[in-house]
């Protein structure tokens, strides 16, 4: 069984080493691949003001989040989500940055690259010189994402793990496991068919049938059925 977290983030702005801070984080479980339907979604209070460009891409205000949890209250159910399945994230380094920060000041280990999927160099290698951000890759899917006015962690979540999808190999991927699986159905059918093997058994032919048999080949000239072999 394969667990992956699809997750997505919102911020105040585009650096955490200047005080931007967290205001969102959206994650979503896949098994083998596939959404389960669990997922982790909060807003965060950034004890600070939300920049109106900021705003203006996730809609959330500082008078909206001010009445939310601080990330060290919601912390400890975060990492519990996320355990140590593999992260799926867009444009992860500037997700993990803001994400490590916050770990870093409420004291807990930071998260390793090395367990990252990133989808956006995927998405750059199979579309070379193609636009590769969210919007772009659901149009090129076909994916449905006509709630999107606004980023949203858990919604790009959702989006995200259909573009995923899409790029490791859409609704093909893990066809292999199906011819797997329809040899060892092969393979257990043609054995039970040898155990079940029936015994020969012979059906002479009637004493019209034999007369029949040689009146016709009396009509045919050096009949290869009376030659002895």
């Amino acid at each position: 069984m394969t667990r992956e977290i699809v997750l997505d983030t919102e911020t105040t702005g585009l650096d955490p080493d200047e005080g931007h801070r967290l205001v969102e984080i959206g994650c979503l479980e896949l098994i083998n691949h596939l959404p389960t339907g669990k997922v982790f979604h909060t807003y965060l209070n950034p004890l600070r003001d939300v920049p109106a460009e900021a705003s203006r891409v996730h809609g959330l205000t500082a008078e909206f989040l001010k009445n939310h949890p601080l990330f060290p209250e919601k912390v400890g159910e975060f990492i519990d989500f996320i355990a140590d399945s593999t992260l799926v994230i867009h444009n992860a380094e500037f997700d993990m940055k803001f994400i490590n920060a916050e770990l870093k000041s409420s004291g807990f280990k930071a998260l390793s690259m090395s367990r990252v999927i990133d989808t956006l160099p995927m998405a750059r290698q199979k579309f070379p010189g193609q636009p590769a951000n969210l919007d772009a890759l659901c149009r090129r899917f076909k994916i449905d994402n006509a709630e999107r006015k606004l980023h949203g962690a858990l919604l790009d979540s959702e989006l995200l793990a259909e573009v995923y999808l899409e790029l490791i190999g859409g609704r093909q991927h893990g066809l292999g496991l199906g011819s797997e699986l329809a040899e060892q159905q092969s393979q257990v059918l043609n054995a039970k068919i040898k155990r079940q093997k029936m015994p020969l058994r012979s059906f002479p032919p009637a004493a019209d049938e034999v007369k029949a048999h040689d009146a016709m080949l009396d009509k045919i000239k050096n009949a290869l059925w009376r030659e002895k072999l």
